[in-house]
Parts: structure tokens; sequence; C-alpha cells
């Protein structure tokens, strides 16, 4: 009975935390995209390009955390949990969750198989071009382009470019060689189908939120991804 106890309150504890990074990525994102939005751009000015590269890592953020919602990871209070990957999946592009909950499900029960959503055979190119037509759809774009051209009305067309498209486009590139590329291509020796970076935990982070520690995910799909560094620890 005291192990069960110890457990259920370990369990809250870690719910607790996960709710709290999934709150901490969107409010940083929220604030980010918001104080940008009428930043003046000088194409001089070095700190332009520095905030383009923190949008990217906050639209990563984004997805990594719907991600983990969609492990279920991020509360274990159903409900909040799910309403965290709607939410941070709308953010990141408009994309409709119980889509994206689907199809990496299927990618972890077929890893590596042609019933992969997430596997191809080819280079890197057209690889990463199966992978978006297998994600978006023309509702998407759609929706996204006529928010885009509402917004502009307010605000300046150069900020939305290059802090609201620009990073989404670019954090695209970001997950898919970090989270699925390098992990997946060619061929494996283990049950996971993956392979794993080399420990770096400053590294991995800013790559990947930790996702390059991608073996560790698929041996542990229930740890969030502001834990993975543990895993990697122990495999130490």
């Amino acid at each position: 009975m005291a192990d069960h106890s110890i457990l259920a309150k370990s369990n809250r504890v870690v719910s607790a935390w996960g709710l709290v990074a999934a709150l901490t990525v969107i409010a940083c994102w929220v604030t980010s995209t918001i104080l940008l939005m009428q930043w003046h751009i000088d194409f001089k000015n070095p700190l332009l390009y520095l905030f383009i590269l923190l949008q990217m890592h906050l639209y990563t953020g984004l997805f990594i955390t719907a991600h983990d919602a969609m492990h279920g990871t991020v509360s274990y209070n159903r409900k909040v949990n799910d309403t965290i990957g709607y939410v941070t999946t709308f953010l990141y592009a408009a994309f409709w969750y119980p889509k994206l909950y689907k199809k990496h499900h299927q990618h972890h029960r077929h890893v590596h198989t042609e019933e992969d959503p997430d596997y191809h055979h080819g280079n890197f190119f057209t690889w990463y071009f199966t992978f978006i037509r297998n994600y978006l759809s023309i509702w998407q774009v759609v929706f996204m382009a006529v928010l885009f051209n509402v917004l502009k009305l307010w605000i300046p067309q150069p900020n939305l470019i290059l802090f609201w498209v620009v990073p989404s486009l670019l954090s695209t590139l970001q997950l898919f060689y970090f989270g699925t590329y390098q992990p997946h291509k060619g061929e494996h020796d283990n049950e996971h189908q993956s392979r794993t970076q080399p420990k770096n935990h400053i590294v991995a982070f800013i790559t990947c939120y930790f996702f390059g520690y991608h073996y560790e995910h698929h041996a542990s799909p229930g740890t969030p991804w502001w834990r993975l560094w543990q895993k990697k620890n122990q495999d130490s």
C-alpha cells in the first residue's frame, strides 16, 4: 500500500511539472510573438537573426509539447492534457490534434516499416517533403493563408513573415532532421529501430528539446521531454 501511495504522489508531481513545462513554453512563445510583431526590423541588426532562431526554437517547443500530450505526459488529467495538445498544435500551424495523435501512435507501433507514416525510403529531401505532405492538409493551408491576410491588417507584413512564417517553416526542418531523419535513417540493430545522439545535454536541448535522445524516447515514450536527459544518463 505504501508503494502505491509513493507512486501516486510521484505521478502527481510529474503531472504538475509537466503542466508547468507546457505552460512555460506556450507563455514564452506568446510573449515573444507579441513583442516581435511590433519590433522595428533592421537587416543590419544581428539581433534580427537571433530572434528568428529564438522563434524557431519556441515553435519547436510548441510541437514537442504537443508530442508530450500525445503520450499523456503533460498532465494525468486527460482533459487538461488533451486541451494542451489542441492548443499547441493549433498555435504551431493550425494542425488538427486528433490526426497527429493517430499518426504518431501509428509511428510508434510500426516504426521503420511501410506502415510507419514518418518513415520513407529516400534521401533527405524526398523524405522531408513526403513527411510534410503526410501531415499537411489543404484546409490548413487555406486557413493559415486567410489568417495571414487578416493579421497583416494590424501587423507589419515583414514582421509576420520573419517572426511568424519563417520560424515555423524552419522548425519543421529542425523537428524533421533531429526527431525523424537522424534517428531513423538507415538500418538499426535494436528493437526500436532508432539511434540516439551522443550525450551532451546542452546540445540536445538546443537542437530539439532532448528529442535527439530518440532511442530513449522509444524505449520510454511515457517520459516527457524535460526528463529524457535522465534516461540518457542511465544509459551511460
